[in-house]
């Protein structure tokens, strides 16, 4: 059962200074993956996981801890709130004209964007979907998530999981016309940073990534940001402006967020019959495993209606996903990413339910992104509404 996830949390006007920021207040331990708030006089319990993938860690990496009480009266204030959902919690965005967006934290997953029409109504964007682990703890997929790996040729490889706010921007005067969340990671050896910085304005949201090198010797990037773009049905969807990009089909990403049907029943079971790929076996697949088709892009208007899974090279900066059915439209963008990747699970599907989604990401997935010693890399994917 498919769920558009938005929750809703009484704002508290605080009277605040416009920028906040509490790095002195979370120390990275030397716990992989994991920043506690270890200066803080109440504590709650670490989190369990709320990714089915992150259960493969070892038990040393465990999340961050939090405590909501205090993040709201450091950080709520004229359209930020925060809801404690038990083993996570949500920070609710709403800026003036009434576009909001959510992202559960630790998981740096945003769940909800809801911006204003011109109608006067808000329509939600993402599409997530609500199942059980194999031990029965809610998990929630698609939304937007960052799915990134960093990694050098001496086996140096990690993946942002974890996530902890680390300030709030902009939000707590009313003449301000967008809210800044920022979110960061770091791994256990403080070799590489990244920050998640989450912008609303009333018609756009941005997901900005910027990975800093923290030693003197070279990283490389690659991965994508993700975000299941809720639509009637495949059928009644388009992308309009990737007319003359290069293309490569490859089998579909397997984040930790990602939303994938179920394997057909009628596809061969061998080991190179692969459903899905993460990152890891992506690259470190042998070329025969991987069945792959190039070709350049003849359609201006490219129907989504068949199962696809497709990198695009040498594509427009921006392009539009189009859904007749809901009679709505987003501009896509990005920065700093040089591939598009986009991935349609078919029109085989009941409408409007669980697999009623288009998959868009920013990327580095054919070729890796070089990062010099002590540099930043900054990427964006910024999802625009036209229809305000």
């Amino acid at each position: 059962m498919s769920s558009n996830l938005l929750f809703s949390s009484k704002t508290l006007p605080l009277n605040k200074p416009k920028h906040s920021s509490i790095p002195s207040l979370f120390p990275f331990t030397s716990t992989p993956q994991c920043i506690n708030f270890n200066n803080r006089r109440e504590i709650t319990p670490p989190i369990t996981v709320n990714s089915p993938y992150i259960t493969s860690y070892p038990q040393s990496e465990n999340q961050p801890s939090f405590n909501v009480d205090y993040l709201q009266t450091e950080f709520g204030c004229h359209g930020v709130a925060f809801k404690d959902l038990g083993q996570s919690y949500v920070i609710k965005m709403v800026v003036e004209n009434g576009s909001a967006a959510s992202v559960v934290l630790p998981a740096g997953l945003v769940t909800s964007y809801k911006p204003k029409m011109w109608h006067g109504s808000s329509v939600e964007v993402l599409h997530t979907s609500v199942t059980q682990d194999p031990a029965g703890t809610p998990v929630i997929l698609g939304g937007v998530s960052p799915f990134l790996e960093v990694f050098n040729d001496e086996g140096f490889s990690w993946c942002p999981v974890n996530w902890v706010l680390n300030g709030v921007h902009g939000s707590c005067e009313e003449s301000e016309d967008s809210i800044q969340v920022e979110m960061i990671s770091r791994d256990v050896r403080k070799t590489v940073e990244v920050k998640h910085i989450l912008t609303l304005k009333d018609d756009t949201l941005i997901s900005e990534i910027n990975i800093s090198n923290l030693k003197s010797s070279q990283l490389k990037i690659r991965g994508s940001i993700l975000s299941h773009l809720v639509v009637s049905t495949p059928e009644a969807t388009y992308a309009l402006g990737l007319e003359g990009s290069n293309f490569y089909d490859r089998e579909p990403l397997n984040s930790n967020f990602c939303i994938i049907p179920p394997p057909d029943i009628r596809k061969s079971t061998t080991s190179t019959s692969r459903q899905a790929w993460s990152l890891k076996e992506l690259f470190s697949a042998k070329k025969e495993e991987i069945e792959v088709t190039e070709g350049e892009e003849d359609e201006s208007y490219k129907h989504l209606t068949n199962k696809m899974s497709r990198i695009y090279t040498y594509a427009p900066r921006n392009f539009t996903i189009m859904d007749r059915g809901k009679r709505n439209s987003v501009s896509v963008g990005r920065k700093g990413f040089e591939e598009v990747y986009l991935y349609s699970p078919g029109s085989s599907h009941e409408s409007y339910g669980k697999y009623s989604y288009i998959c868009v990401g920013q990327s580095a997935l054919l070729k890796p992104l070089s990062l010099g010693p002590h540099q930043i890399w900054t990427g964006q994917q910024i999802l625009h509404n036209p229809n305000l």
